[in-house]
């Protein structure tokens, strides 16, 4: 299932630049491989030495916060949008 992933604007150079990429994948986690895949470097921004998401890395699935779904398990359908948001610090 071919779904889009919002790509935040620190990662863009990973991406070369573009804002949004559509890769395939049933699952958030099949998602974010086929990401890593195509554009090499996004694991190392998003995962922790354990493999898991990093804090600070929120990703939505159709607006809806995966940690409050099935975290990486989380199903997607074709056509949804995937959005990575890196939590920033200000104040």
């Amino acid at each position: 299932m071919s779904v889009s992933v919002r790509i935040p604007t620190q990662l863009r150079e990973l991406s070369g630049g573009a804002a949004e990429v559509d890769v395939e994948g049933a699952t958030v986690a099949e998602v974010l491989k086929q990401l890593e895949a195509t554009h090499p470097g996004f694991a190392a921004r998003l995962y922790d030495e354990k493999g898991q998401l990093r804090r600070f890395v929120n990703v939505f699935v159709a607006d809806e916060d995966i940690r409050f779904l099935q975290g990486l398990d989380t199903p997607v359908a074709e056509g949804q949008v995937v959005s990575i948001v890196p939590a920033v610090a200000g104040g």
